[in-house]
């Protein structure tokens, strides 16, 4: 995204490019919505698949009748569908508090969301490691050795 707008910068700068600046400006906010839009959209699969390992780990045995082909379409075409919404919104009122703080609670958000559900998972793994040392014999030499490197 950066290196298109530098490029079409230097080819207007340098005459290669003849254009109203009209039209500069209107090219200059589509680039920096799609910038803004995979930003958004990075951040968005990011949780997405957050959310899509927690329900692989703590709903293993139903993952594939919560997550069907269907639902995964639905979710990526959303994501992408709110990603460039939200971007041509937040270009288009860049100016706006409202929008600074909106795009701040989004990030947040997904900071928290991500963070919360991969420390769950983590405890899980924990127990699970915990349950399974407690119900082995007493370790030999060997297998304590193995068994840190587990």
């Amino acid at each position: 995204g950066n290196l298109a707008e530098m490029l079409f910068m230097l080819l207007l700068e340098h005459g290669v490019l003849l254009m109203r600046p009209s039209i500069v400006r209107h090219m200059d906010s589509v680039i920096d919505m799609l910038i803004c839009s995979s930003v958004v959209s990075s951040l968005s699969f990011l949780g997405v698949i957050a959310v899509d390992r927690y329900i692989t780990i703590f709903y293993a045995l139903r993952y594939h009748s919560i997550m069907t082909l269907q639902r995964a379409v639905v979710t990526m075409a959303s994501v992408w569908l709110a990603s460039t919404v939200s971007s041509t919104v937040l270009i288009t009122y860049y100016r706006s508090n409202t929008i600074l703080l909106c795009l701040i609670g989004f990030f947040l958000f997904m900071l928290v969301l991500m963070l919360v559900l991969y420390i769950h998972m983590f405890a899980l793994a924990r127990h699970h490691l915990h349950s399974i040392s407690s119900q082995q014999k007493p370790p030999t030499a060997h297998r304590g050795g193995s068994l840190k490197g587990a």
